[in-house]
């Protein structure tokens, strides 16, 4: 599967992918850099998690065999790794409050193998306000 930074074009929960993230996301290997820009109390995406910092991903190339792919952050702020599969869209947008000790998980299993592979976010800057 391939992990990305969505389009700058794409609308969120209402909201554009250039009011949440910089150009310059990036996921290379197993690590994600960039700037993700700050979301206050005012929108649609901070109305549902509180004003904060947010990542938005493209999911691609999904191996049919898959039975169930999971994504999200370790640790999360409550909501935990969430299922992909049956998502029409293949995105997602997350909240990160401490690019140091989160990761971003991706773990996908195939009825009887389950792989899990996590992103560094260290490199990622993110704005205060």
């Amino acid at each position: 599967m391939t992990v990305k930074a969505e389009s700058q074009s794409t609308r969120i929960y209402e909201t554009p992918v250039s009011s949440i993230q910089d150009d310059d996301v990036v996921v290379s290997g197993n690590a994600i850099t960039g700037t993700l820009k700050y979301l206050d109390d005012g929108g649609p995406i901070s109305g549902w998690w509180g004003a904060g910092n947010f990542l938005a991903l493209k999911f691609s190339g999904v191996d049919p065999r898959a039975t169930s792919i999971k994504v999200g952050l370790n640790p999360s702020e409550g909501s935990g790794l969430v299922e992909l599969l049956g998502d029409p869209d293949m995105n997602g947008v997350f909240k990160i409050t401490d690019k140091t000790t989160q990761k971003f998980r991706v773990v996908i299993t195939d009825g009887h193998v389950t792989k899990t592979t996590d992103y560094d976010l260290s490199g990622l800057t993110l704005e205060d306000s």
